[in-house]
């Protein structure tokens, strides 16, 4: 669990509607990609794609039954750390209604709880 909330990328600066994070944690790689394909399918080439966050950590792990003094682990995958109120997708170019139902496909992909937000209102 990532503590604090996010003072930098909480707004959306790039497109329309995004999709915040309500919840801090690690968000792989592998995710990153779901929803960047989630979106592409759902938009149907209409409209463009902002992804805010970008995987720099390595996430190491040691195999099991390893004995203890052996070095750290070999990296697993690569993760990006998201606090709490951070834009992690936006999307431009479609009315709300499209953007609305492409952003919660790609939320139901997220590993944490994520919320629709405007550019202009704020908070949707």
């Amino acid at each position: 669990m990532v503590k604090g909330n996010a003072t930098r990328a909480n707004r959306v600066s790039y497109g329309e509607f995004g999709l915040q994070a309500l919840e801090g944690g690690w968000l792989s790689a592998e995710s990153i990609e779901a929803g960047r394909i989630t979106m592409s399918h759902a938009i149907r080439g209409e409209g463009r794609v902002f992804i805010r966050v970008f995987p720099h950590k390595s996430i190491t792990a040691i195999p099991a039954e390893t004995r203890m003094g052996k070095g750290k682990g070999e990296p697993e995958y690569w993760a990006a750390v998201v606090k709490s109120g951070m834009i992690l997708f936006e999307v431009s170019g479609l009315p709300e209604a499209a953007a609305r139902e492409a952003l919660a496909k790609v939320a139901y992909k997220m590993p944490f709880r994520c919320r629709l937000v405007s550019r202009l209102a704020g908070t949707t």
